[in-house]
């Protein structure tokens, strides 16, 4: 199957508590591309490339995201992949 792109926006108390961190850990486990950076709103932006299951299974992860972290949402757009990344970061 074709790897996707998905966009997720992270609302809840997710800056200041490694939740980009978290997530680039839990991206570069699961073999997924892409970035995790703050908006300035307080959210955060995901972009993540890979296989749908793999999504899948970061997306689970976000729901909860590191102990600190209380997510209330999150709005997710899928894309069709275009491999720019090479591998998973935090952008600031």
């Amino acid at each position: 199957m074709d790897n996707l792109r998905w966009k997720m926006v992270v609302s809840g108390k997710v800056q200041g508590v490694y939740y980009r961190a978290s997530t680039e850990k839990e991206a570069n486990r699961l073999g997924l591309s892409g970035y995790a950076r703050n908006l300035p709103d307080g959210r955060v932006e995901i972009i993540a490339e890979g296989s749908p299951e793999l999504l899948r299974q970061l997306h689970q992860w976000c729901q909860e995201g590191p102990p600190a972290a209380k997510v209330t949402a999150i709005d997710v757009e899928e894309q069709r992949a275009n491999g720019e990344f090479d591998t998973f970061g935090v952008r600031y």
